[in-house]
């Protein structure tokens, strides 16, 4: 089961900007064997807590996210650490999906870094009750078929190619139709 949140950025009708998190550690593994590129991950730093994803537009970079994104994120990964929740100044993580790195020898839900200059840092001061009752309000609960939505995002990607490439590749339009009929 994931829980899904929608932050004050929210696009309503997509899933952009779109929080989501499992319901325990053996849910993480599987949000971390079926993320998304487009998918930043979230956690306490040196904490039990877990494991907030956000999914960004396409064409944003996890340093182009909403301050209130960030913010909401943050809060709610630090209100769903059973050590974070209780103290202040709290340091979050986070990092595209595509960063983290899990090996045989780790716990369930442990998760290590490929590149740990792609690990952003942000301080959470306190718990911000506003933000997480507002959050709480949004969260759905669904069951969603990870792997196979995986999938479907990973198929559309293979077959989009760039003006660009495809100017490379043909000196003509009329080459390109040859080709594609």
């Amino acid at each position: 089961m994931v829980f899904y949140f929608y932050p004050r950025c929210h696009a309503p009708n997509t899933e952009d900007f779109m929080i989501y998190m499992g319901k325990d550690k053996y849910e993480n593994e599987d949000l971390i064997a079926h993320g998304l590129p487009c998918d930043l991950w979230f956690h306490v730093d040196d904490m039990s807590s877990a494991h907030v994803y956000l999914r960004l537009p396409d064409g944003c970079d996890m340093r182009d996210i909403p301050a209130e994104a960030l913010e909401d994120c943050a809060q709610l990964v630090k209100q769903n650490s059973i050590q974070g929740c209780k103290t202040n100044n709290v340091t979050i993580v986070y990092t595209p999906w595509s960063n983290l790195k899990k090996t045989a020898g780790m716990e369930v839900g442990q998760v290590g870094f490929h590149d740990p200059a792609l690990v952003l840092k942000v301080k959470v001061d306190r718990k911000n009750n506003e933000i997480i009752n507002r959050l709480e309000k949004t969260r759905q609960e669904r069951h969603p078929d990870l792997a196979a939505e995986k999938e479907v995002y990973m198929s559309q990607d293979e077959y989009m190619v760039s003006n660009k490439e495809l100017k490379d590749k043909y000196a003509s339009v009329e080459e390109m139709e040859d080709d594609f009929m």
